[in-house]
């Protein structure tokens, strides 16, 4: 896979982009956010100000984009985040970019593996040490996490954050994972489901569980305080940041709305969210050491992917934990019946696919001229907006079982602390 995107999908794009005159800069997701971020507490300036967007642009692309060229790029690359984000990068600041490029790189790589590792003690899975191994090279070898990592994207950020969240509840620290999760809203449609259940899920025991919501209320208080004085009426202008994203990137509509049309997407994104509405409430008192609720955390985050704005591959990172799930107890799961052999077959088809193809295109490249190669650039990323579904699909026909399986529980610890 790192040998795909480095020597036949990243030479198409700069091939593509030089024929057509696209500008290519750093090409950094977190460019944006680290000049942002700078213009807001070294210089006092707006990062969300047209200005600041054409800097960003110069950056990111090279130039400043110009709407006369029809192949400029549409994605202005605005600061689109909480203004609070602009904190997480104050250290770096006063540093050079390409040294903050390079160090954020291997922190997502680091974070990444602690991510996986996280979740493996998480679902109390204890596997041989080739199996833990085969995780991390697996994840940090799926196109998803290399296009995070590539891009340095906060949404690998994000899933740490909410791995740490996870372990934390589990174990009884509420407080500490409220603040996780509080943190976690720098990328807010990654983490607004989950906020909402585990906000019912606190209010379902309230003396029990309460320190989970004073956490996420008072780090959230802050963040947003810290904001409002080092920007007063930030969210006023993330707000329009926001409705300019929705416009330059096409609705940025979600996975349902692309596959199914935006009418039928949309459609189908309210049932997915009143089953799990009616889901949430029907185990909104399941003890954090319980199958039950370790299961509804998984599940609520493969629905975030399905449902949420936007389609990037980089946002998968967040099926992690289901596929864990499944994998912990596939033999248990595949003695269910002949219909559900069926569902697994062809969706484990649909998640390897890409390994699948990027190695093929790899051996290929062995004998095959290159421009030949290139040409079958996307066969890797044919099944990518199906994994989602393919993993919730997974999830909906082992439902059952996953939340009566005594081994998805987590052993006896500190409960509701």
């Amino acid at each position: 896979m790192w040998f795909y995107v480095q020597h036949i999908l990243i030479p198409r794009q700069q091939a593509d982009a030089a024929l057509h005159g696209i500008p290519r800069g750093n090409l950094s997701d977190l460019y944006p956010r680290w000049l942002g971020a700078r213009e807001l507490l070294l210089h006092h300036r707006d990062p969300y100000s047209p200005e600041v967007t054409r800097e960003i642009q110069t950056g990111y692309y090279g130039r400043p984009l110009d709407p006369t060229r029809p192949n400029d790029p549409k994605d202005q690359q605005a600061f689109a985040y909480p203004a609070y984000v602009a904190f997480l990068f104050a250290p770096a600041i006063t540093l050079p970019f390409p040294s903050v490029q390079i160090g954020f790189r291997w922190f997502l790589i680091a974070l990444t593996i602690i991510t996986a590792l996280l979740w493996l003690r998480t679902l109390r899975w204890r596997p041989a040490c080739w199996t833990i191994a085969s995780v991390i090279i697996l994840t940090l070898g799926s196109f998803q996490v290399l296009q995070g990592i590539k891009l340095q994207q906060l949404s690998l950020l994000v899933a740490g954050l909410i791995a740490g969240a996870a372990i934390l509840l589990t174990r009884g620290h509420l407080a500490l994972a409220g603040v996780l999760i509080a943190l976690a809203t720098i990328k807010p449609q990654l983490v607004l489901i989950l906020a909402i259940w585990l906000m019912l899920w606190a209010v379902s025991d309230w003396r029990r569980r309460q320190g989970l919501f004073w956490g996420f209320a008072a780090t959230l208080l802050v963040l947003f305080a810290a904001a409002e004085y080092a920007l007063p009426h930030w969210l006023w202008r993330f707000r329009q940041a926001i409705a300019a994203y929705r416009q330059y990137n096409d609705g940025a509509g979600s996975l349902l709305e692309v596959l199914l049309t935006p009418t039928w997407g949309r459609a189908v994104a309210v049932l997915v969210v009143l089953t799990l509405v009616y889901i949430g409430w029907r185990l909104r008192r399941a003890s954090n050491d319980s199958p039950s609720f370790v299961l509804m955390f998984v599940l609520v985050l493969v629905a975030t992917v399905v449902v949420a704005p936007k389609t990037a591959p980089y946002n998968q990172i967040l099926l992690l934990p289901a596929i864990l799930l499944v994998a912990r107890d596939w033999q248990v799961l595949w003695q269910k019946n002949i219909q559900t052999r069926a569902v697994f077959t062809g969706c484990i088809a649909v998640i390897i696919w890409p390994w699948l193809a990027a190695t093929a295109l790899t051996m290929a490249s062995l004998v095959l001229p290159t421009n030949m190669i290139q040409q079958a650039w996307a066969v890797p990323v044919w099944t990518s907006l199906a994994i989602p579904l393919a993993v919730l699909l997974l999830l909906a026909v082992s439902f059952r079982q996953l939340v009566t399986t005594p081994s998805v529980g987590i052993a006896p610890a500190a409960r509701n602390r």
